[in-house]
């Protein structure tokens, strides 16, 4: 099956919600705004930063165009930005070298305009470090990381067990796991027999489960997310999100 997330149309896409302004992205006074600069917050409110073990090193798992990979770089000593996607990952090293992209962003029909896309201020791109790879089997030499995210990734994925199974691994005792999902399962992405959850059992409940060996919960809460696809035309969903404690 072919990669959706290798299209331009995607890459266009999510520039324009990684990186475009508020206003760029909806202009408008009434509603959705809640939705906007996902990427960042995730970085902001994912994780509880008084309670780190230390900032020395953080994984950004499914970083997409790489927004929150460079958000981390504010706080952490080092960041590593992993997506399956070539066109993605490409995009954000161009974005890191400093180059400044031009996204076309759709207004309706054919009528379009041109937004430029660069590096978020006081972001620090030397500490970061994109590669493309897969979730499901990420590199063995990755070492461990004071914290770890993996936002609208879960869901995404052929086996997401693979990832849930490999994270332990990842995270340093007292590290912490920051997981955003709005549980869209899809056959396209995921075959049926490998959603989480099912007969009676909620998706998050089996998230939890399969966690809970070697995490303890320490927050769960919504967080709605707004991408737009023409002036008028956005998606709109609310993502559960999660953050999760390494047991020591």
């Amino acid at each position: 099956m072919e990669n959706p997330y290798e299209s331009r149309e995607l890459l266009t896409q999510y520039l324009v919600f990684h990186y475009a302004g508020d206003e760029e992205q909806f202009p408008y006074a009434f509603g959705a705004k809640d939705g906007l600069s996902f990427p960042a917050r995730c970085v902001e409110e994912g994780l509880n930063y008084s309670s780190l073990p230390g900032t020395q090193r953080a994984l950004d798992i499914g970083c997409a165009v790489g927004r929150s990979t460079f958000e981390l770089s504010r706080t952490f000593g080092e960041v590593i930005g992993i997506d399956y996607s070539h066109s993605f990952i490409g995009a954000a090293g161009q974005l890191q070298s400093g180059r400044i992209l031009q996204a076309k962003f759709s207004k309706e029909g054919a009528s379009s305009r041109r937004l430029q896309i660069r590096l978020p201020q006081a972001t620090d791109p030397s500490k970061v470090h994109f590669e493309q790879g897969d979730a499901q089997s990420l590199r063995k030499d990755l070492g461990q990381f004071d914290a770890v995210l993996a936002c609208n990734l879960i869901c995404r994925l052929p086996d997401p067990r693979k990832l849930i199974a490999r994270l332990p691994s990842l995270i340093k005792p007292g590290g912490q796991l920051f997981l955003t999902t709005p549980f869209t399962w899809l056959e396209e992405y995921t075959p049926n027999e490998n959603w989480l959850g099912g007969e009676g059992q909620s998706s998050f409940d089996a998230l939890s489960a399969t966690l809970a060996p070697d995490f303890s919960l320490d927050a769960k809460f919504d967080m709605p997310f707004l991408i737009p696809e023409t002036a008028r035309k956005f998606q709109y969903t609310v993502a559960l999100a999660s953050r999760w404690v390494r047991r020591g």
